[in-house]
């Protein structure tokens, strides 16, 4: 056999091995770099889907949201001794009216065994993020006073944000306006008793900087991640390609003699 086709017999083999080496580093090496758990497991579908579900419950959250002069529901809750009452919501006219301040007088009832001796505390929740305040001392509080119920609610843009309530005396040009409320609550034959309620609101900045920034910063780096991910799965064939012709390549010798 003549030595140039020897040669080219030699290196046509060592091609071969070269390919056929190739070949076999395809599975420990690109199907390991894309049968892993970040490729494979995080389809485009489902970072799709897990955007819109995202979107949903954005749209569920507003939907909860108050306007203007809408009635903000509240319940209350009466204790007398060691018994409670169950909660019970309150009609329109006595629940505060989202962003307007106003005055309600709100009924009490007269609790079983009630002796006039004791004192009786009242609860409420207030709307549809249920916020509670604590029992309030209405009647035998040890004042000669007229109790009043203090409400502040705090806002911002169209979400209840906090409700704090106190016991405070009546003013008095309230009791000049309103000398029917003092007769009957001091009447102990009179029932229900009626306590004024006074609901204040304050706005507070919608502006928050630092929130602002981590959402935005959130929503970029979940849209760069589900874009990515579309991406490399769009390109997959190319990168195999170009990883396997990579590999062919660092695994040919360093030069191989041209032969005539």
């Amino acid at each position: 056999m003549p030595f140039a086709t020897f040669q080219s017999t030699r290196a046509k083999h060592r091609l071969y091995q070269i390919k056929s080496n190739a070949s076999k580093l395809k599975p420990t090496f690109i199907q390991s770099f894309y049968q892993s758990g970040f490729l494979c497991n995080c389809s485009f579908n489902t970072m799709l889907a897990v955007v819109l579900l995202s979107l949903l419950s954005a749209m569920i959250s507003n939907s909860a949201a108050y306007r203007p002069g809408d009635i903000v529901p509240m319940s209350k809750m009466g204790q007398y001794h060691s018994s409670r009452t169950v909660w019970h919501d309150m009609i329109g006219r006595h629940c505060p009216i989202f962003g307007v301040n106003r005055e309600a007088l709100v009924p009490i009832s007269k609790p079983t065994g009630f002796t006039g001796a004791d004192p009786y505390k009242i609860s409420f929740q207030v709307g549809k993020e249920k916020y509670y305040i604590p029992w309030l001392l209405v009647i035998n509080r040890k004042s000669s006073e007229v109790p009043m119920i203090d409400v502040h609610l705090r806002y911002s843009g169209s979400d209840l944000l906090g409700v704090t309530a106190k016991v405070v005396d009546m003013p008095h040009h309230y009791v000049e306006l309103h000398p029917d409320i003092g007769k009957q609550f001091w009447d102990p034959q009179t029932w229900p008793k009626y306590v004024l309620v006074r609901y204040t609101w304050e706005e507070q900045s919608e502006i928050d900087v630092t929130s602002g920034f981590y959402v935005l910063f959130g929503s970029g780096l979940l849209m760069s991640f589900v874009l990515s991910i579309y991406i490399l799965q769009s390109s997959r064939d190319k990168i195999e390609r170009f990883v396997r012709e990579t590999v062919a390549e660092s695994s040919m010798p360093g030069g191989v003699a041209k032969v005539e």
